[in-house]
């Protein structure tokens, strides 16, 4: 009997083991080992078509990473940033943030395809984003972590939405942190997640203010350091060259560490929203301080802020679909 009952309990614990390691959401729970069985490939082939990808161009790491970033701070982490217009559906990528600057999505669907050739209408294009968005970050020399696994895909987008909520370069300090509180993310996630311009470019028109009138008196942005500002001018002019694109981190533009915060601490953060950081909030510059010194503790604060950034608002049981097609929806 009590050999019996043993093997009930390690038949009780196994099948509860994935929930105990598991992040909790609205409607279940995100696990990473959700597809070992029913698409025991998935990780990899989404490496693989990743790795691929950014051998092919570096600049992608930050594209792919940009894009869970954008989806997730827009009705939750649901791919919704991933639908094309059609229907009643109108996209995403028409908002000003996304609008002629995201970009990826050709490696999205290629993961998707094959995917679907894997295992049909099993992986979430929302998964597939935060997978992607991991394995940009590690080829890119950054942190690696574990990605709970579990989402499913909106069956709708809204452009309102992104044109809101989704933090601008030239918000104030206060309305970016407003925004990253009612996602559910504190003070320490938005200095860790900023530090992901560690990699990327940004456009000409992103920063353009800060060049010539920051305060709409005609004058530059006093917390832009001089000789930087005078190099920017050189290929941002008053007016023309919107899309020039520069590196947001100009000593190690494609590799993923704290020089970042080094440049911010020098003064040389490219967009308002990154210089803020330093400038106008204590508890944020003391961040920036300690990332600038210790690459470790970003490291370590990235992850578990990327974890918790993945965690907004997923559609998981019945709820949303599994697309076959990551830019419409199922019909």
């Amino acid at each position: 009997m009590a050999q019996s009952m043993s093997f009930f309990i390690v038949i009780v614990v196994l099948a509860f083991a994935p929930i105990c390691f598991s992040t909790k959401t609205y409607g279940g729970y995100l696990f990473p080992q959700f597809y070992d069985r029913s698409c025991p490939q998935a990780k990899e082939i989404v490496k693989s078509i990743v790795a691929k990808a950014v051998s092919k161009e570096a600049r992608m790491a930050a594209s792919l990473l940009r894009l869970h970033f954008h989806d997730c701070f827009v009705k939750g982490c649901d791919a919704s940033l991933l639908l094309d217009s059609s229907g009643s559906i109108i996209s995403e990528k028409r908002s000003n943030p996304n609008r002629n600057s995201a970009r990826g999505f050709e490696v999205i669907d290629e993961i998707k395809k094959a995917l679907e050739k894997e295992c049909p209408q099993t992986v979430s294009c929302a998964d597939i984003l935060a997978l992607a968005a991991r394995d940009s970050t590690v080829l890119a020399g950054g942190p690696n972590w574990e990605v709970p696994l579990g989402r499913r895909d909106s069956r709708g987008a809204s452009l309102s939405g992104s044109n809101q909520n989704i933090p601008a370069p030239n918000n104030t300090f206060n309305t970016i942190l407003t925004k990253f509180k009612l996602k559910g993310l504190d003070i320490v996630d938005l200095v860790a997640l900023s530090g992901s311009h560690t990699i990327g470019n940004a456009r000409c028109t992103s920063f353009r203010q800060r060049l010539y009138d920051q305060s709409g008196n005609s004058l530059p942005d006093s917390t832009l350091e001089q000789s930087y500002a005078a190099q920017l001018r050189t290929r941002c002019p008053r007016s023309g060259g919107d899309q020039t694109l520069f590196v947001m981190d100009f000593v190690s533009p494609t590799k993923f560490d704290n020089n970042y915060f080094k440049n911010l601490l020098a003064s040389k953060g490219l967009l308002n929203s990154d210089q803020v950081l330093v400038t106008k909030n204590q508890e944020s510059l003391a961040l920036v301080k300690q990332y600038a010194e210790n690459n470790e503790l970003f490291f370590e604060h990235f992850a578990n802020s990327m974890v918790k950034m993945g965690n907004i608002s997923p559609l998981t049981g019945s709820r949303g679909e599994i697309r076959k097609n990551c830019r419409k929806i199922n019909y």
